[in-house]
């Protein structure tokens, strides 16, 4: 299948692991980040790894002006297009509560700034008639916990977001995956305490693809943290803020 992937955030580990698992199936990819070197080196490698093409571009959350640019670049490509989105940020809560206004960069980088993009994106995928966005949340923003509230606060938002785009897409052809992260071995989560049951972005990646070619709405994973955030989201809010996790 001829296929095009912007992937936004395509320095983070999960988002190279995509890359290359999408060179793999012979896609077009257009690296959007804020590191251009980094890129290039994935570029190089997904190109090796069967990519039709590899395409490098900067884009930075925070500075709308570098989302026209990648647009046109979509546009210019033949056949289906889709979008995945591992953009965000997360400070040490302790360090956002010390710096209130870090809590401004979380939003734009985790949520405002990334459904800017894709608001952009959406009239272009209707008029194709098809194409996938790949929305990463985190499972953070499934309640509000005592750690990294600002931060599942923006994840929050941006699920409801992508909830709202999956609806318009479906009706043009179209569709939205929410993909909602564990503990994931990156650099975000690099010296966290209480980590537990880490997968690898490798594992991220498949999960990913899986979702997408079935056409889920919303992917936990690993999958048991489907599970585990039911039981989370159950525990009532008396008790709830009695817990440390």
């Amino acid at each position: 299948m001829d296929e095009t992937w912007i992937i936004l955030g395509a320095t983070s580990s999960m988002a190279r692991a995509l890359a290359r698992a999408l060179a793999a199936r012979g896609a077009t990819l257009i690296l959007a980040g804020r590191d251009l070197t980094d890129m290039k080196a994935t570029a190089a490698d997904c190109t090796a790894r069967g990519a039709a093409d590899a395409h490098v571009i900067r884009f930075d959350a925070r500075k709308p002006a570098t989302f026209n640019p990648i647009l046109e670049l979509a546009e210019a490509q033949s056949g289906v297009l889709n979008a995945a989105v591992f953009v965000g940020s997360m400070p040490p809560q302790s360090e956002i509560s010390a710096q209130p206004q870090l809590i401004q960069g979380v939003v734009t980088d985790s949520f405002t700034g990334p459904a800017e993009f894709l608001e952009l994106l959406a009239p272009i995928l209707e008029a194709r008639g098809s194409g996938t966005v790949v929305g990463v949340g985190s499972v953070a923003g499934d309640r509000g916990r005592i750690g990294n509230y600002a931060y599942g606060a923006a994840k929050a938002g941006f699920h409801t977001y992508m909830s709202g785009l999956r609806n318009r897409l479906t009706r043009a052809g179209g569709h939205a995956v929410t993909v909602k992260p564990g503990f994931i071995d990156t650099a975000m989560t690099w010296g966290l305490q209480g980590m537990f049951l880490v997968a690898s972005p490798d594992d991220v990646a498949r999960d990913i693809l899986q979702g997408v070619d079935r056409k889920k709405n919303v992917v936990y994973t690993p999958f048991f943290w489907r599970y585990i955030m039911r039981i989370i989201k159950s525990v009532p809010e008396p008790i709830f803020k009695k817990l440390s996790i």
